[in-house]
């Protein structure tokens, strides 16, 4: 009789339904820039961050091109924002932050 190794744990406890599979390669596809995963990195990692003060010296590229890849971001639901005075913060959406986790079996 052949003894059966198993090499890894599974990732998911059930394969994905086709909707969270639909948001998920959105999130990916939008994730998928180098410098938007590192702006998203950013972000998460801080809790938190205004744009101007926290994000543009961090990723060594130009105010607009922030500018740009946080819309990104902000339009495919992984963050969200709110202006203070004259800076905008943002923080990654819990919810979505949560279900890229998961999918990535961490």
């Amino acid at each position: 009789m052949q003894k059966v190794v198993e090499c890894c744990q599974p990732i998911l406890d059930e394969p994905l339904a086709r909707p969270e599979a639909e948001s998920l390669a959105e999130w990916f596809g939008v994730l998928a820039d180098p410098t938007r995963l590192r702006l998203f990195s950013l972000i998460a990692a801080a809790g938190e961050a205004c744009a101007a003060c926290d994000l543009v010296d961090d990723l060594g590229v130009s105010q607009p091109t922030v500018s740009h890849h946080l819309k990104v971001l902000r339009d495919a639901g992984l963050v969200d924002s709110e202006k203070r005075g004259r800076w905008i913060y943002y923080w990654p959406v819990p919810e979505r932050l949560s279900v890229l986790s998961r999918a990535l079996g961490t």
